[in-house]
Order: C-alpha cells, then sequence, then structure tokens
C-alpha cells in the first residue's frame, strides 16, 4: 500500500488492555487549569517506569465543566486498579489540590469508582467540609487561597494502551515535521492521549536485553545509526524513525486516532521525506489488540 508515495508496510500494532480514568480539572482561568494538568501529567509517558500514563485530553469552556470555569479534561492509564488508585491520589495530591484556585471533578461515572477527594479530604485537618448534590458528594477543604473543591471518586474503565505507529523519514528534520502534523490532527480525537513528550516518542524499544536487569531496551531494528551491525528494519534512504503512542478508553478511539495520525503524516508524502509507515508488535503473542495497518487505512479509503 502506498499513499502519496509514502509506502505502508503490511504490519500490526500490538496493544494491551488497561484501566483508565479520567479527571476535570478547571480554575480562575484556562492558564492556571493547565498549570495544574501539565504537573499532574509530568513523568507519565510509560508504565515501564512511571507507574501511569497520562495526559491533557482536551480544554474545555466553561459551559463543559461541573462549576462554570474553564478547565482541562485528563485521562490516566495504569495496568492495574490499585497503581492506577495511588497514582491518581498522589497526583491530584501535589498537583491540582496545590494548584491556586483549581478545582477537581469525576470525567467518568460508570465503572468501578476510585478515590479522588475521599482520603485528599484529611488535608483539611478536620475543618473540611462535604456538599452532597445531585448524589454526588464533594468536599471543601479549607487552604490559604480559599477552598479546594473536589468531588469524593471517578469512575474508572478498562481501555486499551500501547497502540503505536512508526514514521520513517530521510532525516529527523522530516520525522518531527511528519509527528508534528499527525499530533495536531490526532488531538482532535476524543478520548485518546499521546503520552510521551509532544505526543512522540524517539527511543522506541523492544522487550528484554543483554542486561539481565533491563525488562526493556532500544529497538535497533529501527536504530539508523546501527543498521550496519545489527538486524536492520532500514533501507539506506531512512535516517530517522520516529515513534507516537496511542492510550484510549476503546479500541475504536485507538483505532480513529491512528487513522488520522498516519494520513495526517502521509500528506507530507515521500517529497517532504516521509518513505515508510509500520508499526510496533510482539508477533500478537502478548496484547490481545491488534491493529492491521492495511485494514485501518482501507476502511477510510
Amino acid at each position: 500500500m502506498i499513499i502519496n508515495g509514502t509506502h505502508i508496510d503490511d504490519t500490526f500494532a500490538e496493544a494491551f488492555g488497561m484501566k483508565a480514568t479520567r479527571i476535570v480539572i478547571t480554575a480562575h482561568n484556562l492558564k492556571w487549569a493547565y498549570h495544574s494538568a501539565i504537573s499532574l501529567t509530568g513523568f507519565a509517558t510509560s508504565v515501564i517506569a512511571c507507574g501511569c500514563e497520562a495526559g491533557i485530553e482536551r480544554r474545555l469552556d466553561p459551559s463543559e465543566t461541573p462549576d462554570g470555569r474553564p478547565g482541562a479534561s485528563v485521562l490516566l492509564f495504569a495496568v492495574s486498579t490499585k497503581e492506577l488508585a495511588k497514582q491518581l491520589e498522589r497526583r491530584v495530591g501535589q498537583c491540582v489540590l496545590t494548584s491556586p484556585t483549581s478545582a477537581c471533578f469525576a470525567g467518568i461515572h460508570d465503572g468501578e469508582k476510585l478515590p479522588l477527594g475521599k482520603n485528599l479530604r484529611y488535608f483539611g485537618d478536620g475543618f473540611q467540609i462535604a456538599k452532597l448534590i445531585d448524589g454526588k458528594r464533594y468536599w471543601r477543604v479549607p487552604v490559604m487561597d480559599g477552598e479546594f473543591l473536589c468531588e469524593e471518586s471517578t469512575g474508572m474503565v478498562k481501555a486499551v494502551g500501547g497502540g503505536n505507529f512508526l514514521i520513517l523519514a530521510t532525516d529527523q528534520a522530516a520525522a518531527l515535521a511528519a509527528s508534528e502534523a499527525a499530533i495536531e490532527a490526532m488531538r482532535r480525537v476524543r478520548n485518546v492521549i499521546m503520552p510521551f513528550p509532544g505526543g512522540v516518542v524517539r527511543s522506541g524499544s523492544k522487550v528484554g536485553s543483554k542486561y539481565k536487569a533491563l525488562p526493556a531496551s532500544t529497538n535497533d531494528a529501527f536504530c539508523p545509526t546501527i543498521r550496519g551491525i545489527t538486524n536492520s528494519e532500514l533501507t539506506p534512504d531512512i535516517g530517522a524513525v520516529l515513534e507516537i503512542v496511542i492510550d484510549g478508553l476503546t479500541e475504536a478511539d485507538v483505532r480513529e486516532a491512528m487513522i488520522v495520525g498516519i494520513r495526517a503524516a502521509c500528506a507530507l508524502g515521500a517529497a517532504k521525506g516521509v518513505k515508510r509507515i509500520s508499526a510496533g508488535n510482539y508477533g500478537g503473542k502478548l496484547g490481545p489488540f491488534h491493529f492491521h495497518l492495511h485494514k485501518l487505512l482501507k476502511a477510510k479509503s
């Protein structure tokens, strides 16, 4: 398959089941809502070392938030309920409770409940009070700029993590331009995040390592500087490879984001240095969700 001169490999992305939640952060203005959201989603690129994967899903207008203020929708993903609950509580406690004028609300109301303000209320040292509105419990915790308002819990759902595709280009500049175009388009898709810096990762990994202590190591088959000494997947015209990883609330969400992102990258085409699109997998043996590139793109042709 070729799109605008860019070759689409006949392969698939392999993704995994995860647990996910959404929270809504609001503040006096969008700038302060984003200060809090950016802080909360920091160091959350991969469950391999960060405990969770998190990102800002989208900005929210005052008409879309529970308290009528500007806000941000944030998604968090983890491999277990226990880890997701731990990461959520720590990050809200350190990055939302602390942030001037902030408030925090549930972004998912179905599924199993995760503590949001349920335990954080104790920071109020006995001065905290609860309000029950339309069957939902909110906590008002006194802080130095007034009150921190936080819903007691948020919902958790089963989700999909690790959808991905690789952009193989002539050089770094071409790979980065294609990645930026893809991310810009993918940010319009609801229910997904791309958790790496700017949505893009250069250090794609494979399972295992020559060093026993490491669970993952560099994906040498896609590293251009060592193509002559490893079993390389790269042809001589490829000078740089970048990967985009997608986490989504459903399989359909990840699928849609992949289609949108790949098509945006291919819109630049071979003339702009985008030579190939590929994807990462483990032979279909580890993850239950398989996103076949040809099938995805034919469905939207």
